[in-house]
């Protein structure tokens, strides 16, 4: 059989034209990540005329064993999976049944579809301005609608808890859409005469989305599950924005931006510290590795026992 691209220098053609998408990812992501792993061996405080040091696996003793920072990183390390997991259930949850009631062929669904996407294609930053300015405890409207009942609430400047669960929600009401969105494309390709069958079977509405829906969407229950644990581990933007850099509410993409690039908020601070925020990264890195590649593990298994 004859080689498609022909012989001698044309043979060459296919790995040429990819030359140029190989060296944009690696100028892009593969360099970056290698230099950051690099990094993160060293004393790096990225100033401008400060000497580096060879320092090795210093940083991560240091973040993970060494005195109250260490005390200070596992509890962020605890938060971001406590925000991990509670993301990720109600918005999947959320998600999907918000996809089941505007996938019925009811007037209005599109317009409802619309609404519940619209927070998608704001910016974190508009996002997080917009329920700065909602939640606000002295004139905002969330504030003046609780005086109406006798309650008051600090909502994002009150206590950590209540300043991280306000975070979670805010979240989920920022990606909802896209979990929904997924699901209503998997919701599409379900074949009608399956549902017909079911109900000519006698199955009610339950049996049918526990027979019918629940298997046929395995497909985009793997993809919502990967995305929404994925992006909730990674996610530190919203934290940047409504609350600052506070004692109890980082988690640990927020801990790695503050330490590396200096976050400063009221009374606590964070130095210049590239080289020990990039050890932080490397971990954060190996927790989503770790977690990623268990949960596509147990979800694949899944699919093929169900799908075949």
């Amino acid at each position: 059989m004859s080689y498609h691209f022909g012989r001698k220098m044309s043979k060459w053609t296919p790995y040429l034209l990819l030359l140029p998408g190989l060296l944009f990812y690696f100028i892009i992501a593969l360099g970056p990540s290698m230099a950051t792993a690099v990094y993160s061996l060293t004393n790096a405080t990225g100033i401008r005329g400060a000497p580096v040091q060879w320092i090795g696996l210093d940083n991560y003793r240091e973040f993970l064993f060494m005195g109250r920072a260490s005390v200070d990183n596992l509890a962020a390390l605890q938060r971001t999976l406590i925000f991990c997991v509670a993301v990720t259930f109600i918005q999947f949850t959320l998600g999907l049944f918000v996809a089941l009631l505007v996938n019925q062929k009811l007037k209005g669904t599109n317009i409802f579809r619309t609404i519940y996407f619209m927070p998608v294609i704001l910016g974190v930053v508009i996002q997080g301005l917009m329920w700065s300015l909602f939640l606000y405890p002295l004139g905002g409207p969330a504030a003046k609608l609780l005086s109406l009942f006798g309650l008051r609430s600090e909502f994002l400047g009150g206590q950590p808890a209540e300043a991280f669960a306000w975070v979670i929600f805010i979240q989920i009401w920022a990606n909802m859409g896209t979990t929904m969105m997924i699901f209503i494309a998997g919701l599409q390709t379900i074949p009608s005469d399956m549902y017909e069958a079911a109900r000519m079977d006698g199955a009610n509405s339950w049996q049918v989305f526990r027979n019918v829906t629940w298997p046929l969407l395995t497909p985009s229950v793997n993809t919502n599950l990967l995305l929404n644990i994925i992006g909730s581990l990674q996610a530190w933007q919203l934290f940047l924005v409504l609350v600052g850099y506070r004692n109890g509410t980082q988690v640990l993409g927020y801990l790695i931006y503050a330490t590396g690039f200096g976050q400063t908020s009221g009374s606590t601070s964070s130095s210049f510290r590239q080289g020990y925020a990039a050890a932080a990264s490397i971990i954060l890195f190996l927790l989503v590795l770790v977690i990623g590649m268990s949960v596509q593990y147990l979800l694949q298994r899944r699919e093929r026992r169900i799908l075949g």
